[in-house]
């Protein structure tokens, strides 16, 4: 890897470190940086504060969006679509019916979280099997089922919405917005990032031909279809854990990995740890920002995603077309 990949990612990593203590920080309870030590390191109440309500939904954010752009950075590859994104299959569509039939089944969190991982499961695999029909297998093709599978998904999340009692409806809110109250970094979402990270860069010289066409990746050795296989299954499955997390966090799996582009290039080997750098910590922020500009109301971190992303991301888009003109 280059010296400036390396710069690169001691600087996201810098940046992530940042967010964290951001969060620690930011509050009801103000935390000033000097009496950050004692808060992590001391006893009382700010102590307690940070342990056990900032720090482990920093974490999980951090969590969460780590795999959503290193899974939107996959999926765009696959679909050879910069503006491809994680949910864009409909994972999103059946982790959200999982998640709201157990809500109104009056489950608890753990059941939801489950739920939604199973739905998720189960519309990757409607979608995958869908797209091996007659005429092979395309990413055209797997798209075109994608988009019809999430619209089918969508109509049955409005049912459920219609049907559910008033009670229910903040919650079920809430999680299709995309919501870290509450949550907290699960061993296993963690470990499946970690995983899902080391298998992208173990194929990362693939992605890179895979890139830059289907007909120069297979003249140079690529097995296409086996790289395509792999890489949906592991977008898939790194969206699937990001949403038992914080449900369906939008925009953050769409624009990291595009805005890395334009940023640092298109070589993976920095690409991906990038993403997972700059995901975790642009989640991280958002969500510092969801619960306390209008505290004490909290607000889905999905809202502030967008509100932060949208302009950040027309603005360095429009300043790339100039450069490129």
């Amino acid at each position: 890897m280059p010296r400036a990949g390396l710069f690169w990612l001691a600087g996201l990593a810098a940046l992530a470190m940042l967010s964290l203590l951001v969060a620690a920080m930011s509050g009801s309870l103000a935390i000033p940086l000097q009496e950050l030590p004692a808060a992590l390191w001391g006893e009382g109440t700010a102590h307690d504060v940070v342990w056990s309500l900032r720090l482990p939904r920093a974490l999980a954010g951090f969590i969460t969006g780590g795999l959503l752009a290193l899974a939107g950075a996959l999926m765009q590859v696959l679909l050879r679509n910069p503006l491809a994104d994680p949910y864009v299959l409909g994972i999103s569509g059946g982790a959200a019916t999982g998640a709201l039939g157990a809500m109104l089944l009056g489950l608890g969190a753990i059941m939801v979280s489950g739920s939604a991982f199973a739905g998720a499961l189960a519309s990757m695999a409607l979608v995958f099997g869908l797209a091996h029909g007659r005429g092979g297998w395309t990413p055209t093709r797997l798209l075109l089922n994608g988009v019809v599978v999430a619209a089918g998904w969508g109509a049955v999340v409005s049912f459920l919405l219609a049907v559910g009692p008033a009670r229910e409806l903040r919650g079920m809110l809430f999680w299709l917005m995309g919501d870290l109250a509450g949550a907290s970094p699960a061993v296993w979402p963690l470990l499946a990032l970690l995983a899902g990270l080391g298998l992208a860069l173990a194929f990362a010289r693939e992605l890179n031909l895979l890139a830059r066409g289907e007909l120069q990746a297979r003249a140079l050795g690529v097995a296409i279809g086996r790289l395509r296989l792999l890489i949906y299954l592991l977008a898939s499955l790194l969206t699937a854990s990001a949403v038992t997390i914080a449900g369906t966090v939008g925009f953050v799996g769409l624009v990291i990995p595009h805005l890395l582009r334009l940023a640092i290039g298109t070589d993976h080997r920095l690409l991906l740890p990038a993403a997972v750098l700059l995901g975790g910590s642009f989640l991280v922020l958002a969500d510092t920002l969801a619960r306390t500009a209008f505290a004490p109301q909290q607000l889905p971190v999905g809202v502030f995603s967008a509100f932060i992303g949208v302009p950040v991301f027309l603005f360095l888009l429009y300043r790339g077309g100039r450069e490129v003109a």
